[in-house]
């Protein structure tokens, strides 16, 4: 499948490219609960090998996956390369990448698509951290318009499948993204979506969802909305407020990886159906269980990160969040799993 972003089904729902959270284990994780056919709480979610045969909410719901840097895979470096693979369960997904020098970034996405496939690719314009942008990359590129659009030239020419870009609303001025999303159009980007911040803001403040607004009006290219949309009634106020093609959802998929399916029963005019407690920890199983797939033992220390946000602002989950940072084997990790069935 190759992604024409113009005839997806609307409105477009996207899981964000973030670092080190969209990997492919939270990819297909999400992939696996956003089912079009059945409730989530009638899913039977027991074994991950489940998740490989339900059928997503496609063309709707796209995926992209983290960044990962265009100078490590030329030099086919083992770790990034391994971050590119893909499991079919998360197809359709986009593959984000990040560098400056559009020889480079053309030549790393023609090498993934060469082994890999994915349908689409995202270049990263966006980012605002500083180990990003201080070498050219990320927000950075907001403010060499030139440079920009010879690395979308370039990996346009690169590649097969659509090259989309994800910006900010500027570097410290937020009117710079009017100019600069018809610079992306004009040297053929396919899609644009833009984070309702400036670099300057970083994660700071409010995310601009009228700014959002006047580049889907400048632009005849589809645009995503992307910030502060973090459960299903945010997303529909997003989409009215944007009258943007559809929105990308960052940290609102964060330990909530069932909120697509959520946004999907309230576009359909239904409503949204609640997870409950064991839910939770079955989908928390399933995900650990991909994360170890993906980075062996010492998944158990790195998926703590998605334990805190799976048991944020739940009343009586403390004590076993703690537990779960403290633990050190795969064996402890599902028997607490285990434990915490039914105890909510």
């Amino acid at each position: 499948m190759i992604l024409d972003w113009k005839k997806l089904k609307r409105p477009i729902l996207a899981l964000a490219p973030m670092a080190d959270m969209t990997d492919s284990a939270f990819c297909r994780t999400v992939m696996g609960v956003t089912e079009s056919k059945k409730s989530i709480e009638s899913m039977e979610i027991t074994e991950p090998a489940i998740l490989t045969h339900l059928t997503p909410l496609t063309p709707r719901l796209i995926v992209f996956r983290e960044m990962v840097s265009s100078e490590a895979v030329v030099r086919e470096n083992k770790k990034t390369i391994n971050m590119t693979t893909i499991n079919p369960v998360e197809r359709p997904i986009v593959q984000q990448l990040f560098g400056s020098d559009p020889d480079v970034m053309a030549e790393a996405a023609r090498k993934i698509e060469e082994e890999h496939y994915p349908e689409g690719f995202d270049i990263n314009m966006g980012c605002p951290v500083y180990k990003i942008v201080h070498n050219f990359n990320g927000a950075a590129l907001m403010n060499e318009p030139d440079r920009a659009t010879e690395i979308v030239k370039k990996m346009k020419a690169a590649v097969s499948v659509p090259v989309s870009v994800k910006i900010r609303t500027g570097w410290s001025d937020s009117k710079q993204c009017l100019e600069f999303a018809r610079v992306l159009e004009n040297a053929g980007a396919d899609m644009i979506t833009v984070h309702g911040r400036t670099k300057i803001q970083g994660y700071s403040g409010k995310s601009d969802w009228d700014r959002i607004r006047e580049v889907k009006q400048r632009v005849s290219i589809p645009v995503l909305a992307n910030g502060d949309i973090h459960t299903a009634e945010l997303t529909l106020k997003a989409l009215e407020q944007t009258g943007c093609d559809g929105v990308s959802i960052a940290r609102g998929a964060l330990g909530n990886p069932w909120i697509f399916q959520q946004i999907s029963e309230m576009l359909d005019g239904k409503t949204s159906t609640p997870v409950s407690w064991n839910k939770r920890v079955e989908v928390m199983k399933t995900h650990f269980a991909f994360h170890i797939e993906q980075y062996g033992e010492r998944g158990v220390s790195t998926f703590r990160k998605h334990v805190s946000w799976y048991l944020r602002g739940i009343a009586g989950a403390k004590k076993y969040k703690e537990k779960l940072h403290i633990v050190k084997t795969v064996e402890e990790v599902n028997f607490i799993l285990d434990e915490m069935k039914d105890k909510i």
